[in-house]
């Protein structure tokens, strides 16, 4: 692939373009693309996504497929600059991804899809440099880029998902990596399971380590070769007793009001205040979960149930609150 771009990059006149159709899913796949185009010389400019899938053909219905399968990467032949060190290419690469998301946010391109044509923007940046270089003299490669890429548009995405302002900084006591893991699951994938190396990386970008997640008798199922994050309706109350995960916490409140135990939710919801997870968090994290789910699904079911009373169960859970503190 490198020797197929740089026979373009060859042929090419100053300033001339070159369009690249790209059809693989997979961020290993971009990996290679990118280091190819890299050591070519070719800068790309541009990476678009064009669906030519329908939403609920049988395949994207239990997996993680895109919406999109086909990318158009436009790369051209132009000057690059010397040896650009990461410390300043990757401030300048959070100022131009600041842009570039917002404008595929607003476009609808979501889940899957606007991870990948995150990417493609970054590299827009990154490819300027012949060669970029730490201070100790590596050199940074597609890899690394990409981590990074996937850590600025999953803090972009969660804010989006959250419906809180740039300015706002997602509390870790409030809303934990685990939750975050969540929600970006729901809003890039549903309910669908998920080939291993996709979802380690979804994971890495939101600080949590999958492998150890799924032996603790959480929300992480692994399934051969594939991993799954279960629903409420999928776990066992008394797992979820004693957990501080907020998206445990809601779990357990879930469960609990389908079974009509309006009691043990009050307490629940109570508890849950005494450890940082204040009732905006809360119910953010719950439509933004929503928000993301199709109309048949159980969990959405059962997230519009509770959320449509929410206001008189907070207000239950105040007096509870207020009479334990009189007492």
């Amino acid at each position: 692939m490198k020797q197929a771009f740089q026979e373009i990059h060859r042929v090419l006149k100053p300033g001339g373009v070159t369009v690249i159709v790209y059809a693989h899913k997979s961020t290993a796949g971009w990996e290679t693309v990118t280091n190819a185009l890299l050591d070519s010389g070719l800068v790309m400019t541009g990476a678009w996504p064009l669906h030519t899938e329908m939403r609920g053909r049988l395949r994207s219905q239990d997996s993680a497929a895109l919406a999109s399968s086909i990318y158009i990467v436009v790369a051209r032949k132009m000057a690059r600059q010397p040896t650009g060190f990461y410390n300043e290419v990757w401030e300048e690469l959070r100022r131009h991804l600041d842009g570039k998301l917002q404008r595929l946010w607003e476009e609808g391109i979501g889940g899957a899809d606007f991870f990948i044509a995150a990417i493609g923007s970054a590299i827009e940046v990154f490819g300027k440099y012949e060669q970029v270089m730490d201070y100790e003299g590596n050199v940074i490669r597609a890899d690394r880029m990409l981590q990074d890429v996937r850590t600025i548009a999953t803090d972009y995405a969660i804010r989006q998902t959250l419906k809180v302002s740039q300015t706002f900084r997602v509390s870790s006591e409030e809303v934990s990596d685990l939750t975050r893991l969540y929600v970006l699951w729901r809003w890039n994938y549903g309910e669908a399971r998920v080939p291993f190396d996709k979802a380690r990386k979804l994971a890495q970008s939101c600080g949590v380590d999958l492998a150890r997640e799924w032996g603790r008798g959480g929300f992480v199922r692994k399934e051969r070769e594939f991993v799954r994050l279960l629903g409420p309706q999928r776990r066992k109350l008394d797992d979820l007793e004693d957990s501080r995960e907020l998206i445990d916490v809601l779990h357990r409140v879930l469960l609990l009001w389908e079974k009509g135990r309006r009691e043990e939710l009050v307490q629940t919801l109570k508890v849950s205040q005494t450890f940082r997870v204040s009732p905006e968090a809360f119910f953010r994290v719950a439509q933004a979960v929503s928000e993301t789910l199709p109309n048949e699904s159980k969990e959405k079911k059962l997230l519009d149930g509770f959320l449509a009373g929410r206001e008189r169960v907070w207000e239950e859970v105040g007096r509870a609150v207020q009479q334990e503190r009189l007492f």
